[in-house]
C-alpha cells in the first residue's frame, strides 16, 4: 500500500515527535539517576517485554480491555437512545439534562468510591466506563440529530420515505460525524476511568490491579510498563474504531451519491 506524500509527512512527523519525547524521558531519567524514581525508556521497554512473555499479562490486559469495551458499548447504546428521546421530546430533555450535568461535573474518584459500596469490583470498571462515556455520546448525538437539515426532512415527507430509508439516507449520514467526534473525545476518558476503577477497587486479573500492586510494592519499572500498556491499548482501540467508523461513513456517502444519481 503506497502512502501519499501528505500521509508520509504526517507519519514521519509523528515518529519524530515520539522519539523526541522518549529522548526527553531518557535525559530526565539520566538526570534523576535512580530507576526507583524514574526508570529509563530502555528498562521500561525491557520490563514490558518480560511481562508480555507471561500468560497472566495477556489475561489481565484482555480482561481490562473487555470490561472497558463493554462499558463503551453500554454507553453508546443508552447514550444514543437518550439522545433520540431528548432531541425529539422536550420533556425528556428537561428531565435528563440535570443528570448529565451532574455526571459531567462529579469527579471520577467520587463515582468510583460511591459505586464501590453497591457494585462488586469485577463489574465496577464497566459501570464507571459507561458512566463517563454516556454524557459525551448523548450530547454529541443529540446535537447531530438537531442539526439535520429540515429541508431534507421535508423532501423525505414529500417523497414518502419509509422510516428505514429516512434513517439510512438522512439521519445516519448527518449524525455520524458527531458520533465520530464523541468517540474521539470519550475513548481516552474511558480508559482512564476504567483503569482508575480497577486501581481503587482491585479485582482479579486486571491492569489496574497490577498497577495497584506495582505501586504498593514500589516496583516502579512495572508501574511504568503497565501504564505504557494502557497507553498502547488505548491508542490502538481508538485508531481501529475511528478507522472502522470513518470507512462506514465513507461508504454511506458513496451509497447516498449513487442513490441520488439513480
Amino acid at each position: 500500500m503506497k502512502l501519499s506524500k501528505k500521509s508520509l509527512i504526517k507519519l514521519i512527523s509523528t515518529i519524530a515527535s515520539i522519539l523526541f519525547w522518549v529522548l526527553v524521558w531518557a535525559i530526565a531519567s539520566l538526570k534523576v539517576g535512580n530507576e526507583f524514581l524514574l526508570p529509563d525508556p530502555i528498562l521500561t521497554a525491557k520490563r514490558l517485554f518480560e511481562l508480555s512473555a507471561e500468560k497472566e499479562f495477556w489475561i489481565s490486559a484482555s480482561s481490562s480491555l473487555l470490561r472497558i469495551l463493554m462499558g463503551i458499548i453500554i454507553a453508546v447504546a443508552f447514550g444514543t437512545l437518550g439522545a433520540v428521546l431528548s432531541s425529539t421530546l422536550n420533556a425528556a430533555d428537561s428531565l435528563f439534562s440535570p443528570l448529565l450535568t451532574v455526571i459531567k461535573a462529579t469527579p471520577i474518584a467520587s463515582f468510583i468510591c460511591l459505586a464501590y459500596l453497591w457494585i462488586k469490583p469485577s463489574t465496577l470498571p464497566i459501570f464507571i466506563t459507561a458512566l463517563i462515556v454516556l454524557p459525551i455520546v448523548w450530547s454529541n448525538v443529540a446535537s447531530g440529530i438537531r442539526s439535520v437539515n429540515k429541508e431534507l426532512i421535508d423532501v423525505a415527507k414529500i417523497y414518502d420515505f419509509s422510516p428505514p430509508k429516512k434513517l439510512l439516507r438522512i439521519y445516519i449520514p448527518s449524525v455520524l460525524p458527531y458520533f465520530l467526534a464523541a468517540c474521539r473525545s470519550s475513548l481516552g476518558m474511558a480508559w482512564k476511568a476504567g483503569i482508575a476503577a480497577e486501581v481503587i477497587a482491585p479485582t482479579d486479573k486486571a491492569i489496574g490491579t497490577e498497577i495497584y500492586f506495582a505501586k504498593a510494592y514500589f516496583e516502579t519499572p512495572d508501574l511504568f510498563a503497565w501504564t505504557l500498556t494502557v497507553i498502547i491499548l488505548s491508542i490502538l482501540i481508538e485508531k481501529l474504531l475511528i478507522l472502522g467508523l470513518s470507512r462506514l461513513s465513507k461508504k454511506l456517502r458513496i451509497s447516498e451519491v449513487r442513490n441520488d444519481k439513480i
